[in-house]
């Protein structure tokens, strides 16, 4: 009998050509619609079928089934394929399908029809709503009531001459009950009195023709031809499953082992869906999740590892896998244990190879960078903030402090400036920077140690203001490295000289850059939406010295145009530092001022007093003035009053004697 089942369906179908042999091997398929993106659920899905077939050593087959041609979209079949090769959930055979087997399945439906076990169905859509409302009224479920099943054919001769469209219906005995034996659920038993009525396989078309085949037709039609053994789908495709053995009972064909696998459901316990945000499996790539954590993750999604290992990949899970552990509960989506799997394989990446990821994520933020000349500095970054990812996407907050020309002060940053003595520490280390000279691990550390010494000062004091003037915050990855990554694009001596040009570090929320670009060579693409400053972690990050000495030699390559930015930047903060002068120095500055205004007064006063000497009668005038001034004076200031007394006394007696009153007397 199986011999002439399969010779029936060798001479019409394509598939079968490619898989003559008899032998019981397991086959599993994955049937997507491309009517969207790969969702997640769908790709937990893949996983389990791949699972399955590779621990049994069997094939994984990928059917596309596009027979809805309304919502089906090129662009949506292209995501899953690219989306399972990100997976890594490589096919076996395919992708098939089904809109190039449309002419197939419609002689299958006919052989139906030839055998009595469909027939046509000439109800319209006013008869089948007018049927609904009368189980309605009665409280009864809504079903087909089966009313041409027995056509005669004068009656179906006369609804095609009255123009009435048919749909094809299959026959369901509402007397039978189908029973199957889960692999997940075990034995699930089904009235077929609770399936709706006799089963539509085609859509309507005219007299004599089939229309559009239905879902359920083809995935039978299909999995008979591919010699499915196992089907593994989701719980929501249970009510499913008792039509589709009637059918392959119906066909005469081998009915495969079910597996219905718990659906993925959000923190609510409801379905996980579009309205829980990101659910399609290259939005997660796009996030900056890798393959080897989406693959790990979603295996965890309803199944328990037999040795509660939670990190494996595909090949390890495959060997373990088996659907006495997977859970019939549903799948709660985690998004803290996914992260956590995230951050692990990507810490485990070599620093090459994260460059390489990350470099189109901050080409994306429009970081300005040369992927190539720049590729060593870019790899001390990577080294820095690897330790801090949860996802690639991350290291756009975390490291745009290296590539943009100005930072934000954040408030706790700005008051660890304000802190007495912060401002002296800043300046003092601007000052121990040199030119000619890159900065090293040592070097900088020395800095550090001296200037606190010197400032006798806490080196925790040093060290925070430091970071909040480089960074604007007063939390993050390791300082000195940093610090080093910062130093080789000129962008800590810029920091430190704006925010030592500010009166009021409060003031400065934004520390500006003196250039509007750092030195980089390349521009780059779109950036999405601004996030919300990140706080990092104070961890140890990875050392970044390893790197220092590949990029040395292109230091002597920056220092003409660090000493030539230097220049400009004197000039463009003379105001500011003139500002800070004087303020320092506001009362000396005044007292010198008025000397010099009081020198120049005087100047004035005696070029005036040579212009009137020079007019006649004048001078001899003035002359005579100041005779009488300078006797004035010191008869009035120089001389004592017995003196004065004396001395005019002196003056009396001489008038006297002039006049001719002294001698009267005598």
């Amino acid at each position: 009998m199986k011999n002439e089942r399969f010779s029936f369906i060798d001479h019409q179908s394509a598939f079968i050509i490619q898989y003559r042999e008899f032998a019981v091997t397991v086959r599993v398929r994955l049937a997507p619609s491309p009517t969207g993106n790969l969702h997640i659920g769908t790709a937990r899905t893949a996983v389990f079928n791949w699972l399955f077939a590779r621990h049994n050593g069997g094939q994984f087959i990928l059917r596309i089934e596009d027979t809805d041609q309304e919502r089906s979209r090129p662009e949506y079949t292209q995501n899953i394929l690219d989306g399972l090769n990100w997976l890594g959930l490589t096919w076996d055979a395919g992708p098939f399908y089904q809109s190039q087997r449309l002419d197939y399945y419609k002689q299958m439906i006919q052989t139906l029809l030839d055998k009595g076990l469909a027939y046509r169905c000439y109800v319209n859509e006013e008869e089948l709503n007018q049927m609904r409302e009368e189980q309605k009224a009665k409280n009864q479920a809504p079903r087909y009531d089966n009313r041409h099943r027995h056509l005669t054919q004068e009656q179906r001769d006369a609804f095609e001459a009255s123009g009435r469209m048919s749909v094809i219906r299959f026959i369901i005995d509402d007397e039978r009950v189908i029973t199957w034996n889960d692999l997940v659920r075990g034995p699930v038993t089904w009235k077929a009195s609770d399936l709706g009525g006799d089963m539509v396989i085609a859509r309507a078309a005219g007299p004599g023709e089939i229309g559009q085949p239905l879902y359920n037709l083809a995935v039978v039609v299909d999995d008979i031809d591919m010699r499915i053994t196992h089907v593994i789908r989701g719980e929501d495709h249970i009510s499913n499953t008792p039509k589709q053995i009637l059918l392959y009972e119906a066909f005469g064909a081998n009915i495969p082992e079910f597996a219905h696998t718990p659906l993925i459901l959000n923190k609510n316990g409801q379905k996980l869906s579009k309205r829980d945000g990101v659910t399609s499996i290259s939005e997660f790539k796009q996030l900056g999740y890798t393959p080897e954590a989406m693959v790990n993750y979603m295996t965890l999604l309803g199944w328990s590892p037999p040795d509660n290992q939670e990190r494996f990949t595909l090949e390890e899970a495959a060997k373990k896998f088996s659907f006495e552990r997977v859970n019939k509960a549903g799948a709660k989506f985690d998004w803290d244990k996914l992260n956590w799997l995230n951050s692990q394989y990507l810490q485990e990446k070599p620093i090459s190879e994260l460059t390489e990821l990350l470099i189109p994520y901050w080409q994306e933020a429009e970081f300005k960078f040369d992927p190539v000349g720049d590729r060593p500095w870019l790899e001390q970054i990577t080294a820095l903030i690897g330790p801090s990812l949860k996802r690639l996407s991350d290291a756009v907050a975390i490291s745009r402090v290296f590539f943009v020309p100005s930072v934000e002060l954040h408030e706790e940053a700005a008051k660890q400036l304000q802190q007495e003595g912060a401002m002296a520490v800043l300046a003092a280390i601007l000052a121990k920077l040199s030119l000619l000279q890159p900065l090293t691990e040592t070097s900088a550390g020395e800095i550090l140690n001296q200037v606190a010494q010197e400032q006798k000062v806490k080196k925790g004091l040093v060290m925070r203001s430091l970071r909040a003037a480089l960074t604007g915050e007063v939390h993050g990855p390791d300082l000195v490295q940093s610090w080093l990554i910062l130093h080789q694009k000129g962008l800590d001596r810029a920091r430190l000289q704006t925010i030592l040009g500010k009166n009021n570090p409060k003031e400065a929320y934004v520390v500006e850059t003196p250039n509007s670009e750092p030195s980089y060579s390349a521009s780059t693409a779109e950036t999405p939406a601004p996030e919300t400053p990140t706080v990092l972690s104070d961890t140890p990050a990875a050392k970044v010295s390893d790197w220092h000495e590949s990029v040395t030699s292109n230091q002597s390559d920056n220092q003409f145009q660090q000493i030539t930015q230097q220049v400009l930047d004197i000039f463009e903060k003379l105001p500011d530092y003139l500002g800070g002068f004087f303020n320092q120095y506001s009362k000396p500055l005044t007292t010198l001022g008025l000397i010099v205004v009081i020198l120049l007064s005087l100047r004035v006063l005696f070029a005036v007093l040579d212009v009137l000497n020079s007019i006649p009668l004048l001078g001899p005038t003035f002359e005579l003035v100041g005779i009488g001034y300078t006797i004035w004076f010191v008869f009035r200031y120089l001389l004592t009053s017995t003196s004065r007394q004396e001395l005019s006394d002196l003056i009396k007696t001489l008038k006297e004697q002039v006049t001719g009153q002294g001698s009267g007397k005598s």
